[in-house]
């Protein structure tokens, strides 16, 4: 999809979530919009909570959304 062309609607339901296990035990959390083709990472810290990791990469990765929507218009 060619964002100048039209204006990007973007379902924020359908972001997908991965959580990645990488063989020396470290972990990835991989945010990616299906549409936008957007897609976001961060190695996780096993010293701090999975879920306000979570949170803060959702946070960025929705900011960049709504970026990528403002320039579409």
């Amino acid at each position: 999809m060619d964002l100048s062309e039209k204006r990007l609607m973007i379902d924020r339901d359908k972001i997908q979530i991965d959580l990645i296990k990488l063989l020396n035990g470290e972990r990835i959390l991989r945010l990616t919009g299906p549409h936008s083709g957007l897609s976001l990472e961060k190695k996780l810290s096993p010293g701090h909570p999975i879920v306000r990791q979570m949170r803060q990469l959702r946070q960025a990765f929705e900011a960049a959304l709504s970026r990528i929507e403002l320039a579409a218009a």
